[in-house]
């Protein structure tokens, strides 16, 4: 007799789990190939945290990837539903035939650093200088602050300083033992030597301002193909309010961040703080027909300067590159 408590103790269990199972087969899943410690990983993992998939009607999953070039082989071979990157590279992929498309992740975007008692103080004192660059000569940034320094100051960067290409790590290491008069690196990197002291002379968006960008482009996205999202809207639907309910916590909790900070790789309190910032600095606040256009122009203006090597064949932005579903 006294079995018969634990008896329908295990027999109710077995039909809530069940019952969950159930559930989740119901769920369509989304599955994203991401880096384990990339800054998208963040909002993945609050997603994940707060059942925010469960809630929206989806299941999240994930599969780490070692590098962004095998993240996009993975979706290109279907062996992932999303991944994170930018807008520029599904251009060139739509250019080529494919059918890549893109909705916002973040604006965030990188910066010019100088050690804090650097007597360089605009675009202007960049002659004579040794200027660290995230990546290759035909880096995005690059490009702009070589057309700004062009167009407001009469500066050929390529002739009238030394650029040097390296990896983003490399780069802050170079900068910490002043090898480098300055840095332009990619957010992440320029947030850790914010937290080192360095100071900024000028961010990528305010180079885009200052070329007559005025709305916030975003830089990273999102990235899917077409076919996948019309066979598949309610799923897109739902990770796309998952992503906005996971930013909203992370924009307005700190204890958020607290629980983060093991992902986030941060050395020290400010290194931390820095990174938190900069990433709500980032959320996209809107996603309309003049945030398009302002990507259009800047994407012309990226061909411009760099021509068939960065944007392949197509001169302008092709039709289709940013998925017409998602406007905020």
């Amino acid at each position: 007799m006294r079995l018969m408590p634990l008896v329908r103790l295990l027999l109710v269990l077995a039909l809530v789990g069940i019952a969950t199972l159930a559930r989740a087969a119901d769920r369509p899943a989304v599955t994203i190939g991401v880096l384990k410690f990339g800054t998208v990983s963040w909002e993945l993992d609050v997603i994940r945290h707060h059942r925010l998939d469960e809630a929206a009607g989806f299941e999240l999953k994930l599969m780490e990837l070692a590098s962004g070039q095998a993240a996009q082989i993975a979706l290109q071979g279907g062996a992932v539903d999303m991944i994170a990157s930018d807008w520029l590279w599904v251009a060139r992929q739509r250019a080529a035939g494919a059918d890549l498309t893109f909705i916002p992740h973040s604006a965030a975007v990188g910066a010019l650093m100088v050690p804090a008692t650097s007597p360089i103080a605009s675009v202007a004192d960049l002659k004579g200088r040794r200027i660290g660059v995230a990546g290759t000569p035909i880096d995005k940034s690059w490009l702009l602050l070589k057309a700004l320094a062009r167009d407001q100051y009469a500066l050929d960067l390529d002739a009238a300083a030394t650029p040097v290409f390296a990896a983003p790590p490399l780069l802050n290491q170079k900068a910490a033992t002043g090898e480098l008069d300055a840095v332009l690196n990619f957010w992440p990197y320029a947030a850790r030597l914010q937290a080192a002291g360095m100071r900024t002379v000028i961010g990528v968006d305010g180079m885009m301002r200052d070329l007559g960008l005025s709305a916030q482009v975003p830089a990273v996205g999102f990235v899917f193909h077409e076919g996948w999202a019309r066979a598949n809207p309610a799923a897109l639907d739902a990770f796309v309010a998952a992503s906005r309910k996971a930013k909203a916590i992370m924009a307005q909790s700190d204890a958020e961040w607290d629980r983060l900070r093991p992902l986030m790789k941060a050395e020290d309190e400010a290194t931390w703080a820095a990174l938190r910032d900069q990433f709500r600095a980032g959320i996209p606040q809107r996603w309309t027909e003049e945030e398009r256009e302002a990507a259009a122009r800047l994407y012309g203006l990226m061909a411009k300067l760099g021509g068939r090597e960065l944007v392949g064949n197509a001169m302008a932005l092709p039709d289709g590159t940013f998925w017409p579903g998602v406007r905020f």
